[in-house]
């Protein structure tokens, strides 16, 4: 034993730890500097800055992000964390933390003198390091730490400074004045550490072994516990004889204070410290979800939404730390079905891409968004967003996509009473070099502009028209209407330039293809067709709910009758000729189902598409070369084939087609409402 100077030192600490905590119970400070090495002065200061009760917000818990039904998407987290009241711990776990932290905790007040004397004696006598705090300290310190949001504030939180060691023990003065035992063994126990990203008991007992904090055996119990001490060093994955050892500990501890029988704890000890087989680990982000890039659509959205936090950063923090749970329009049914026809027609190897939304008329909702090129940054992957406009950093921007747009222009004719049995005389090719085409602030030109058609040529109506998709119908269709008209529609039914966000050109061609548009983006603009005129703003977030069941505010259902119901019957009318025999997608009608639909071919084929709908549903397909610089997709690969002949019905159209047909089953097979006689002309019944 250690005598002389060391003995004398030793009895000062222990003096000055009694003097100490009955000061500082009282409320009081004392000088200490010769007890604990540092100035009095910046103590007492300290001292006497903190107030009265220990302050503390909630513990970060992490998002959830569900799809329409109620399944998981995504977790969103800092820290992995399920909050659990002490009744949903099993007892033994309680007992184990108890014994190995602190075995007097329901004897001792905030302090525990004996257990603190205890550990200056060894670490004095033993050259050992043996810690004393209560598990109210150590509630304190864990409660500070949490509370630090800068890394100033972190830091200060876990110094290693007599100084903080003295806050915390005011603060667990107060702590105990304020709360019962059970409830500080409650915040402990949710705010503990337990290693491998796992936060509070419930989500340890989850990870390391498959089951609820109930639900914990001895052995589990007794592992999870040794871990509170040095979640790292006794790993049980990396560190199995560590894991080991250290749980052995817990369980002769247990056994000594008499809380399990000496069977118990034989039996304990002979048990794995960890099955691999049983861990469960909760993948965090959209990049480790089964929906990647709809989840990092979805945040974005979540992130522009100021009911969230003022700021962008506020918000991103307050997603992965609120507890959070986010209800979307994603249908796993419907999604399924467009990832089904997404890999049995393209591959994620293939030159091309293709991609692929669906939305459900008359609310905006956005059931499906799929594509060809996996979510990653390896080879043949991408982070890109197919669907969507440049709006945040995953997003593509779309592309340019050709005939799609006749159908604003059909809507525009109709809504001027021009009947969908007008006839124009479309040859092959058309001279529009310096024709006038009105626009809404004036005139537009074309130098030199000789269009041509792809298919077919003769005096046609709309509805032939659109069904062979007759260039130099529309075009003469589109100078009878004028601009405007056309545009205006289209901007009323979302559409809009994907790259620049910016008003879509009037231009001379514009009714042959202008700007770039997303899959989304024409999804919803025909799905406003289908709902008689009803157009949605596409609605990606349902609800969003805090920890404490409140509906946080989020962009509602907004929907407005965009165009007349007997606008978009017409509209209807017209684009269902498209998908009978003949008809550009004639081989894509299927079933019962009253369908319509456009094709869509841009300038060298850079990308081809095909947009369509029922009254159910609306979806729009696209192939594309999305790899700077963009070449001609004859030649490039789709589905492992080399492309001969890109069209919208025989190469987006099958993506289309196979995609509906999932989501259509087991809907009701509505119909299309007949337009009136003035629309249909000779063409009514």
């Amino acid at each position: 034993m250690r005598t002389g100077g060391h003995g004398v030192r030793l009895l000062t600490r222990l003096f000055g730890v009694s003097a100490l905590a009955g000061a500082l119970a009282a409320g009081l400070v004392v000088p200490i500097a010769g007890f604990v090495g540092v100035a009095s002065e910046a103590v007492v200061d300290t001292l006497r800055s903190l107030p009265k009760a220990l302050n503390s917000r909630p513990a970060d818990v992490g998002t959830r992000i569900l799809a329409a039904d109620g399944s998981l998407i995504a977790n969103l987290y800092e820290e992995n964390r399920v909050p659990v009241g002490l009744d949903k711990v099993a007892p033994v776990m309680r007992q184990a933390i108890i014994s190995t932290e602190d075995s007097r905790f329901y004897q001792h007040g905030a302090i525990d003198l004996q257990g603190t004397m205890r550990a200056l004696i060894r670490n004095h006598t033993q050259g050992t390091e043996q810690g004393g705090s209560s598990i109210t300290q150590q509630y304190v310190k864990l409660t500070l730490l949490e509370n630090a949001r800068t890394p100033a504030e972190q830091r200060a939180a876990t110094a290693p400074t007599y100084q903080r060691k003295l806050v915390e023990l005011r603060y667990a003065i107060a702590v105990e004045q304020q709360q019962s035992k059970d409830q500080i063994l409650d915040g402990y126990l949710n705010l503990a550490n337990f290693g491998d990203g796992a936060y509070g008991v419930q989500s340890a007992a989850q990870h390391y072994f498959g089951v609820n904090a109930a639900d914990l055996s001895l052995p589990e119990a007794a592992m999870l516990a040794g871990l509170a001490k040095n979640p790292s060093g006794y790993d049980p994955v990396t560190h199995p004889a560590q894991a080991t050892d250290r749980r052995a500990t817990v369980i002769q501890r247990m056994l000594q204070l008499g809380v399990i029988s000496l069977a118990e704890a034989n039996s304990a000890l002979r048990s794995p410290v960890i099955d691999l087989s049983q861990m469960h680990l909760v993948p965090n982000g959209c990049g480790n979800s089964a929906f990647p890039f709809y989840c990092e659509y979805v945040v974005s959205k979540l992130l522009a939404n100021p009911a969230l936090g003022a700021t962008v950063a506020v918000r991103d923090q307050y997603l992965k730390t609120g507890g959070l749970t986010i209800r979307t329009s994603l249908d796993p049914r419907i999604q399924a079905a467009a990832q089904k026809s997404i890999d049995e027609h393209s591959k994620p190897t293939d030159n091309t891409i293709a991609a692929l939304t669906v939305v459900q008329p008359g609310t905006g909702l956005v059931k499906a968004m799929v594509q060809s090129t996996p979510y990653g940054e390896g080879r043949h992957e991408t982070a890109y967003n197919y669907n969507v406009e440049k709006s945040y950093a995953g997003g593509y921007g779309g592309f340019q996509n050709g005939s799609t747009m006749k159908a604003f222009t059909i809507a525009a004719a109709i809504q001027q009473g021009i009947p969908i049995d007008y006839k124009i005389d479309s040859p092959k090719q058309i001279d529009l070099s310096m024709v006038p085409f009105r626009t809404c602030t004036g005139w537009t030109r074309d130098q030199n502009y000789q269009p041509k058609n792809s298919l077919k040529s003769g005096n046609f109506t709309m509805v032939d028209g659109a069904r062979y998709s007759v260039n130099t119908y529309f075009l003469q269709l589109s100078r009878k209407t004028g601009l405007c008209a056309p545009a205006t529609i289209a901007a009323k039914l979302g559409m809009y330039n994907a790259q620049t966000l910016q008003p879509l050109e009037q231009v001379v061609s514009f009714t042959l293809g202008v700007g770039y548009v997303t899959p989304l983006m024409l999804s919803n603009a025909y799905a406003t067709f289908a709902a008689r005129g009803v157009y949605c703003e596409p609605l990606l977030v349902t609800s969003v709910i805090d920890q404490n069941g409140k509906y946080l505010s989020t962009p509602a259902q907004s929907c407005k009758q965009a165009i007349e119901p007997w606008v978009a019957d017409g509209v209807n009318r017209v684009l269902s000729a498209v998908m009978q025999p003949g008809g550009t997608g004639g081989n894509l009608k299927f079933g019962s189902w009253d369908l319509a639909g456009k094709t869509g071919t841009i300038n060298q084929n850079l990308a081809v598409w095909f947009s369509g709908y029922s009254p159910n549903l609306a979806a729009a397909a696209v192939v594309a070369d999305a790899t700077p610089p963009y070449t001609n997709l004859i030649g490039q690969t789709l589905d492992g084939q080399t492309i001969s002949d890109p069209t919208g019905s025989g190469t987006a159209g099958p993506i289309w087609e196979t995609a509906m047909r999932g989501a259509l089953e087991g809907l009701p097979r509505d119909h299309f409402t007949a337009p009136p006689s003035r629309v249909l002309g000779s063409l009514g019944p």
